[in-house]
């Protein structure tokens, strides 16, 4: 029933959103004297949001938009000071560690030894991302890396055609409503969802207990339940 298995990167494989959350509030802080930190959280999600179509996702994106978002409260009183330290809160988090998260290198590998192609589909800046593959240790047991621009069932599309998967035998594994199951879903295939505490606010704006109920749909409280998974999917019918 599988011919090929993705998993996303950021926040299944290893963490990510600590970072975006640590560096949001130490910002909170900065500008404690402007306005009050949920003032400054609402502004800075419309700014991502706003600011997708231009800068896409990922670290570089982010900083952009706190740096707007900074202007946009702050103003004139912004000084030089607080500019570099916006730059290099983004420098942190691009510098941040790559911590695998439990299961992690058991769920690639169990999804390796089906025999298939396995890849990792990712959004965000290209060279982060591709340097986080490597940090992680998990370069080596993937056979491709995609990262695109946004998920979305073209993008799943073209990725099944480039390989030679049947769309409705892939298995998507990550932890974004948004883009790793509804997607997928979409174009018939399979998506396993490991939820994540700290999931962006904007890859959650899906109707979610519409997912659950889809026969295709299957939750999985850690990666290391990704085995138990991949053995129902592979079983023979009786």
């Amino acid at each position: 029933m599988i011919e090929g298995i993705a998993f996303d990167a950021d926040d299944t494989l290893w963490e990510s959103e600590t970072a975006f959350v640590g560096v949001q509030a130490r910002v909170r802080d900065m500008f404690a004297r402007l306005c009050e930190p949920e003032k400054l959280d609402a502004r800075l999600l419309e700014v991502q949001e706003a600011n997708l179509e231009i800068y896409g996702y990922g670290a570089k994106a982010f900083t952009l938009s706190l740096i707007e978002t900074a202007l946009d409260l702050a103003g004139d009183e912004l000084t030089i000071g607080e500019m570099r330290l916006l730059l290099d809160a983004g420098k942190a988090i691009l510098a941040h560690p790559v911590d695998l998260l439990p299961g992690a290198e058991l769920a690639v590998k169990a999804a390796g030894a089906l025999g298939v192609p396995v890849l990792i589909v990712t959004k965000g800046d290209l060279f982060h991302q591709e340097s986080k593959v490597v940090r992680s240790g998990l370069g080596d047991l993937v056979d491709h890396v995609e990262v695109v621009a946004e998920k979305d069932p073209a993008t799943y599309r073209r990725i099944v055609r480039r390989y030679g998967i049947d769309a409705e035998r892939l298995l998507m594994v990550g932890n974004s409503p948004k883009s790793d199951v509804e997607p997928v879903l979409a174009i018939g295939g399979w998506a396993a969802f490991v939820p994540h505490e700290l999931t962006w606010a904007l890859e959650t704006r899906v109707d979610e207990r519409s997912l659950y109920e889809h026969p295709r749909f299957r939750l999985l409280p850690s990666l290391a339940d990704l085995p138990v998974l991949l053995d129902e999917l592979t079983r023979p019918a009786d």
